[in-house]
């Protein structure tokens, strides 16, 4: 059985996509997915399951617009995934709450940091399935950058990347 973390995209932010997580949690278990848990209220699930990545997603997706009456994009890592893009950070000399990672359903186009627009000193690198951002100390909220490749992927900090990999992993 492998263990999974989704990472769902546009829940619970800015009063868009109200998803409760306990209602997240209840989804998953309905849909068969073994020992579901959330983390924090942003669209973190961590299970087990004996189905692959592309079922795995495809099922939540389904089964979040049954409940929600929308689309909502999931990204699917294992633990093991999960473990290597924390590991692969590219910016670890910076805070943890500062680096973002955009996690994307694919391999981002190589020329994907070409097409950014609105650097104003932030360290970007692409991984093999994301996009890391190093803020360096620049508020989010104020920052100008926009990624064209990332725009139908979802964003966690560092420290929570870390938090969840090891969550992960305990449940293997």
């Amino acid at each position: 059985m492998t263990s999974y973390v989704a990472l769902l995209r546009a829940v619970n932010v800015g009063g868009t996509g109200k998803l409760p997580m306990a209602d997240l949690k209840r989804i998953a278990g309905e849909l068969g997915f073994e020992a579901p848990r959330t983390f924090i209220a942003s669209g973190n699930l961590l299970f087990r399951s004996n189905a692959d990545e592309a079922e795995v997603r495809e099922r939540l997706e389904d089964g979040l617009e049954k409940h929600m009456g929308k689309r909502v994009p999931v990204m699917v890592r294992t633990a093991a995934e999960l473990a290597a893009v924390a590991m692969a950070n590219p910016f670890g000399d910076a805070p943890g709450r500062r680096v973002l990672v955009t996690f994307l359903s694919k391999t981002p186009p190589d020329d994907s940091l070409q097409h950014v627009r609105g650097l104003d000193g932030e360290r970007l690198a692409l991984g093999r399935r994301e996009i890391y951002v190093d803020y360096c100390g620049r508020l989010l909220g104020r920052s100008r950058l926009k990624i064209p490749a990332a725009d139908k992927g979802t964003a966690r900090n560092m420290n929570t990347v870390a938090k969840l990999a090891e969550m992960a992993k305990e449940a293997e």
